[in-house]
């Protein structure tokens, strides 16, 4: 089992099957928070679905095309964060993340986030790590530019929502703009 502590308060697990109950409440309990911003969270939960969302991200993470990570915060499990793919020729990935709404406004996804930036670029050498969010999502754009994501440009009725389109905006963070910040 991988077990990264970010902090006395934060860790990170690489997701497992036996993770799967947990996620699922942990969905099923924010499902309308969630369901704003993500289209997965739409669908009524499922335990079925959750177990083969861990078996295809632990797919991934064996095929070396992601890495998808628990966050517990202070020993409970809060919500999920993950490189969705590694582009190995490009060098580069991006970040995707939820977290549970009680534990908004902590720093939580920040500091989860800036971990997974700084393995990116020490660790795989990696060159751009992006992160994407709806434009109305202002805690999740918030958190990019907090990490010195540069905002490079909106997809225009990029992501279906209750009959409409969102904005999804891109930020971009390259390795030598994160070595110039630490």
């Amino acid at each position: 089992m991988l077990r990264w502590a970010i902090d006395e308060d934060i860790e990170l697990r690489l997701l497992e099957e036996r993770h799967a109950e947990l996620v699922y409440e942990a969905v099923r309990a924010n499902q309308a928070y969630l369901a704003q911003w993500l289209s997965w969270a739409r669908e009524e939960p499922a335990l079925e679905k959750t177990r083969q969302f861990i078996r295809s991200a632990l797919e991934r993470f064996a095929h070396r095309n992601g890495m998808t990570l628990g966050i517990w915060y202070r020993g409970m499990f809060v919500g999920v964060i993950s490189f969705v793919y590694f582009h190995w020729e490009n060098r580069r990935t991006e970040i995707g993340y939820w977290l549970a709404e009680a534990y908004q406004g902590r720093g939580i996804i920040t500091r989860a986030a800036r971990a997974l930036c700084q393995y990116a670029f020490e660790e795989l050498g990696l060159n751009r790590v992006e992160i994407r969010c709806a434009v109305g999502n202002t805690r999740s754009c918030a958190v990019a530019e907090r990490l010195g994501f540069a905002r490079e440009g909106v997809m225009r009725q990029y992501a279906a929502r209750e009959g409409k389109f969102d904005d999804v905006a891109i930020y971009g963070l390259l390795a030598e703009e994160w070595t110039k910040t630490q």
